[in-house]
């Protein structure tokens, strides 16, 4: 029996609609990974983006557990020196909500060419209203 490889133009890509409404960010990152890699799905191949789109709504309204809203942070370099920039969770909950999950995704995706492909599926909005609607998202429980 031969092990089956899926192929790239072979891939059949849905989309979910995933609600952030009251959820935690860690927890809800991990299912939105798995849904962007395709683990979800039988012919999961690890080298082969095999995964689905996802619509994130209401980032704002995402929670973190014990005190990582005023410890956790976020560091950006610039490349000179003196150029590190530091941000703590709930500046940037309040700037750029969005922000918040596309970090906590990326980092349980795979680095490199593939992790950033399987990245460009996220999208991740604001309120409730999204404009992805013309694609007829199935709504995802988390």
């Amino acid at each position: 029996m031969k092990t089956y490889s899926a192929k790239t133009e072979d891939v059949q890509r849905a989309w979910h609609l995933i609600d952030l409404d009251g959820k935690t960010v860690g927890r809800a990152a991990a299912e939105i990974a798995k849904l962007l890699r395709g683990k979800h799905k039988p012919q999961y191949t690890p080298h082969v983006d095999t995964g689905d789109f996802v619509i994130v709504v209401n980032a704002e309204k995402a929670v973190f557990t014990g005190k990582k809203l005023q410890e956790k942070l976020y560091r950006r370099h610039s490349g000179y020196p003196g150029g590190l920039t530091e941000i703590t969770a709930a500046e940037l909950l309040q700037k750029k909500p969005e922000m918040v999950i596309t970090y906590a995704v990326q980092g349980m995706l795979p680095k490199g060419p593939l992790g950033r492909q399987m990245l460009k599926k996220l999208k991740v909005t604001v309120g409730p209203d999204h404009a992805h609607a013309a694609q007829k998202p199935v709504k995802f429980e988390l």
